[in-house]
């Protein structure tokens, strides 16, 4: 067994906290490699915001489970090389079962997600009861979700959305002992998210359902996965160097700061940044075809998905200066 805080991390508990009660929400970053990893260690301490390095099934078995614990390490570290010691969550995204949290549990992640979102009501209240009764023995915050979100992206994947209904999230909360809630109002997995015709908005986010679902446990902690906003700058960029990305559209920005500032207290976006650093490799390799040293684009790319995410963090999370 391998605790968090021998790694230097932090669970989700008390960021949680001062994120509901100040209005902002924690980003939420999914990584796979070191050049990801850099740029969102990078982004926070520049912005002196606390961090949730999201890790998928697929991630762990892409970047190792052995590697990722000495990558969060490092990540600690690099924080504290760069000038500002930042809190550090090393959570997992989506956890599939009870045997796939615990296997992170014991291998240094502080915080886990059960997702039973596909089980019935009772089956997800059962298996993600069995996860925060394992998780809390050793102080690691459990994140449970209520609602499906449609959409493709990693191992996560569900053809049509299901709202979430406020009327079962007092109970589920009650009965499972869960520390955060994801919900389902209008956000969706990956970069295609809405189809949507030229010049039409993607459709709002059901704020009616977050103010209902605030009412009815107010002051807990809620998430938003699949928040990506697909900016057509970037979309534009890939497809100018050979991508063919078409119909994208992602959640608005400006509804996802108006999310921010309720109880919505974490973010999750990783779409945004495959689609920066995509852009990035594509620009170096059409403009420089002889290049053939990794370093020369996954540089660039680190660095631009570092601009993105500290214009998340600064306009869009209000979580600059959190830390």
């Amino acid at each position: 067994m391998l605790h968090y805080k021998e790694l230097g991390l932090v669970n989700s508990r008390e960021l949680f906290q001062k994120a509901v009660k100040g209005g902002y929400a924690i980003p939420a970053f999914n990584f796979n490699n070191l050049e990801q990893l850099q740029a969102i260690i990078a982004a926070c301490v520049e912005t002196k915001s606390p961090v949730i390095l999201q890790v998928s099934k697929g991630a762990r078995k892409y970047a190792n489970q052995t590697l990722l614990q000495y990558l969060a390490k490092g990540a600690v570290e690099y924080a504290k090389e760069l000038g500002y010691s930042i809190p550090i969550v090393l959570h997992l995204d989506h956890g599939d079962a009870f045997e796939t949290c615990k296997s992170c549990i014991e291998t240094g992640f502080s915080s886990v997600m059960i997702d039973g979102s596909h089980h019935s009501y009772d089956e997800n209240i059962r298996v993600t009861k069995e996860v925060v009764e394992y998780a809390h023995q050793y102080d690691i915050t459990v994140e449970g979700e209520l609602g499906v979100l449609a959409g493709i992206e990693d191992e996560v994947s569900a053809e049509h959305s299901s709202y979430t209904r406020p009327e079962e999230v007092e109970d589920f909360v009650k009965r499972t002992g869960v520390d955060s809630l994801a919900i389902s109002i209008g956000t969706s997995h990956g970069a295609f998210k809405f189809k949507v015709k030229p010049g039409e908005l993607p459709p709002p986010l059901r704020f009616d359902i977050l103010e209902e679902v605030e009412k009815r446990i107010p002051g807990f902690p809620i998430v938003l996965h699949g928040a990506s906003s697909v900016p057509k700058n970037i979309v534009e960029e890939i497809n100018k160097y050979g991508g063919k990305l078409e119909d994208t559209a992602g959640v608005s920005e400006d509804q996802l700061r108006r999310a921010a500032t309720s109880a919505v207290c974490k973010i999750n976006i990783d779409s945004d940044g495959r689609l920066a650093m995509t852009a990035a490799v594509r620009k170096v390799l059409a403009e420089k075809p002889g290049e053939f040293d990794p370093r020369n684009y996954l540089g660039p790319a680190r660095d631009s998905l570092k601009e993105l995410y500290k214009h998340k963090i600064i306009n869009v999370l209000g979580s600059a200066d959190k830390a």
